[in-house]
């Protein structure tokens, strides 16, 4: 059974690279979480500094000794530009091999397929290495950008709860997608518009 204990590994692809993110990534990881399109629909409280960022950045790589969380940083493998971060906010092995898979990318880099080649490593290695089943997403709703990307991107719209997060501003819904790990194996591919 898969277990983190902290270790994040390195995942290369075409033109990106997944990576640990470390406190040194403060300053591009406070430009991604501070810009105000990606930052509109992330349940973050406010980042007005790097070292708010580094807080952060702490806070993730504690998560991920503890087997809760893992998250790459999204790096242009050209240029070392650390332009977003992807991975799993939780996973559950035992009884459900599921995972919620969460990203955000600086909206300079938006629609360019950057998250999607990202994805695409995190799915990998979620089915393979960590065994997961399913790989599960929750969108607030009023973010019709990524619900168009998820749909897009593989991922079965299965339906809507209702108040499912408390947020800042009070409680807010969110769309559940999903892809099975059937789909991508040798099972029939499944897309959004079936």
């Amino acid at each position: 059974m898969y277990v983190c204990e902290g270790i994040i590994p390195e995942l290369t692809g075409q033109r990106i690279r997944l990576r640990r993110i470390k406190e040194e990534d403060a300053e591009a990881m406070l430009c991604c979480w501070s810009d105000p399109d990606t930052a509109a629909f992330l349940d973050l409280p406010p980042l007005h500094s790097a070292e708010d960022a580094k807080s952060l950045i702490i806070w993730l790589q504690h998560l991920a000794q503890q087997d809760e969380t893992i998250r790459w940083g999204i790096e242009m493998v050209d240029t070392g530009k650390l332009i977003g971060s992807c991975g799993f906010n939780f996973w559950q092995l035992t009884g459900a091999f599921r995972g919620e898979f969460g990203c955000e990318l600086r909206s300079a880099y938006w629609g360019q397929g950057y998250m999607s080649e990202a994805a695409e490593l995190a799915m990998t290695f979620g089915y393979s290495i960590m065994g997961l089943n399913r790989i599960e997403a929750f969108v607030d709703p009023r973010n019709e950008r990524a619900c168009r990307w998820f749909a897009r991107n593989g991922y079965l719209r299965e339906g809507m709860l209702r108040d499912y997060r408390h947020t800042s501003g009070g409680y807010v819904d969110a769309v559940v997608f999903s892809r099975l790990r059937r789909e991508e194996t040798g099972g029939t591919k499944t897309t959004a518009n079936e």
